[in-house]
């Protein structure tokens, strides 16, 4: 397949997980002329600054508390400090692996790449950063997002999760900024690695828009794991260590005793830019008045869309509020010929969702088959420490929707509680009182991510609460519960 008038029946822009299953399928099965332009990595937010080395730091962070478990089921190990240079290089070189399956995937389907920046010129043509251009039939911008930090002075002192990949050394304390997954996620593998780490959030509970019961139990959890979590708090004001114009010093950590306000301010110049937060302690006030000194601040308070000079509304595409490229069922954007998918979209900001677009735009496009993409009931995790698994409504929202009924456990697992542990677990589901439909599953526990993919396949096909039930329990595991939970808690 291909179209004498174009260069390229399709041009993607973006080498995440979405823009190269598109590209490689439209030409490895359907014999399209693609090409591929990526100004960074290729592998994109998920592999390369995301979702793999996360849950990697995910998988180190938890080691960190196996050795006092042990002690009560009989081993005798030493627990020694973790060595965040010999991880980082092992992580690295994952990466690079990583990258290079990527770049292989496009090339075995014959799909053309350039390592460099593309913008749009018109709905038909890409303008590439050597300054050639190139035309296509059709094409597909899957750019992701990218973190961004709060509009406050001295912001650049602290650093984005993008960053915290490439850090020399672990701090002893860090703050963190934000309630999100993000936020979350980095606050449990620091404090499991060994930092000292205090999270700011400024609204009532963290994870906003998540089952209030689930959440509760995830920050509940984080306090017994050693966070110091503050709700309600937000940070106003931020320098240097030693550079306040009071010349106060508050109690600070080693660290920060180390160097001059003078001395700091130029490792802070000579640092990369990215990760200027590196440089050195950095005194903080937060909005109850609180002030204290931190080697690092990590801001996690949101991401957006790379629609940045690309381009776009030139050519005619809409922009949202938000940075957003607007786009309809079938992906497509205000212009016909113009498709985007992904993070850029913000629809929804998952990686297998971005690949389910993807595939989606490929079948409608060159498979003749208009295929819209489907939102609905998608099933994700957080990896906190319990991670938190979660599809389908919230126990608010359901109720907000209809009469429901509500089945829930929360308990101590066999494992911790024999090691003496206070840890607890949430089972829960969210029935309607009238269809008998389950509604949602909300998990809080040990691999709670792994649980909830086949809790997801259930409520995808809108199994009844008696199906649930005439499914027989495995004995003895946590998820058990899900299937014996017989009388409901409370019913809204």
């Amino acid at each position: 397949m291909s179209n004498d008038t174009f260069d390229y029946d399709l041009f993607v822009i973006g080498g995440g997980s979405g823009g190269v299953r598109a590209a490689r399928v439209a030409a490895g099965e359907h014999g399209a002329k693609v090409a591929l332009a990526e100004d960074d990595r290729y592998g994109g937010t998920c592999v390369i600054r995301g979702c793999v080395p996360k849950k990697l730091m995910v998988f180190a962070s938890s080691y960190s508390g196996i050795v006092e478990e042990a002690k009560a089921y009989g081993w005798d190990h030493s627990k020694g400090p973790f060595d965040w240079h010999g991880f980082r290089d092992r992580l690295n070189n994952e990466l690079d692996r990583l990258e290079g399956v990527y770049r292989n995937l496009l090339k075995g389907s014959g799909v053309e790449t350039f390592d460099m920046r593309a913008r749009l010129k018109d709905a038909h043509t890409v303008e590439l950063s050597d300054g050639t251009t190139k035309t296509a039939k059709h094409i597909l911008v899957a750019t992701g997002g990218r973190p961004v930090r709060p509009d406050l002075p001295n912001a650049d002192l602290g650093i984005v999760s993008d960053d915290i990949f490439h850090l020399e050394q672990l701090p002893k304390s860090l703050l963190i900024i934000g309630g999100g997954y993000i936020a979350c996620e980095f606050a449990c593998i620091m404090k499991g690695l060994g930092v000292e780490v205090t999270q700011y959030y400024r609204g009532a509970q963290i994870l906003r828009g998540f089952d209030e019961e689930a959440r509760g139990l995830v920050a509940e959890s984080m306090r017994e794991n050693g966070i110091d979590l503050h709700v309600g708090t937000n940070i106003v004001e931020m320098q240097l260590a030693g550079d306040q114009e009071d010349g106060s010093m508050p109690t600070q950590s080693d660290a920060a005793m180390g160097a001059s306000a003078q001395q700091r301010a130029q490792m802070r110049k000579d640092s990369d830019g990215a990760a200027a937060g590196q440089s050195g302690p950095i005194w903080v006030k937060s909005t109850n008045g609180g002030q204290k000194v931190f080697d690092m601040v990590l801001f996690a308070t949101g991401r957006v869309p790379n629609t940045d000079d690309m381009g776009l509304e030139d050519a005619g595409v809409k922009i949202g509020r938000r940075g957003e490229i607007e786009v309809d069922e079938f992906s497509q954007t205000a212009v016909p010929s113009i498709y985007a998918i992904g993070d850029v979209t913000n629809r929804v900001n998952l990686t297998p969702v971005a690949i389910r677009e993807g595939m989606a735009f490929v079948q409608t496009v060159f498979g003749g088959e208009p295929t819209p993409v489907d939102h609905d009931l998608i099933a994700s995790a957080i990896f906190t420490q319990p991670e938190m698994g979660t599809v389908g409504m919230s126990e608010e929202d359901a109720r907000d929707a209809e009469e429901v009924e509500v089945y829930c456990t929360s308990f101590r697992p066999m494992q911790t509680a024999f090691a003496d542990k206070p840890n607890r677990v949430l089972m829960k589901l969210v029935v309607s009182k009238k269809t008998r439909v389950v509604l949602g599953c909300h998990i809080v526990a040990p691999a709670a991510g792994e649980l909830i993919q086949m809790a997801g396949i259930a409520i995808k096909a809108k199994l009844t609460k008696e199906q649930f039930d005439a499914t027989c329990a495995v004995h003895p595991t946590m998820s058990e519960e899900l299937v014996t939970m017989r009388s409901p808690m409370r019913t809204a």
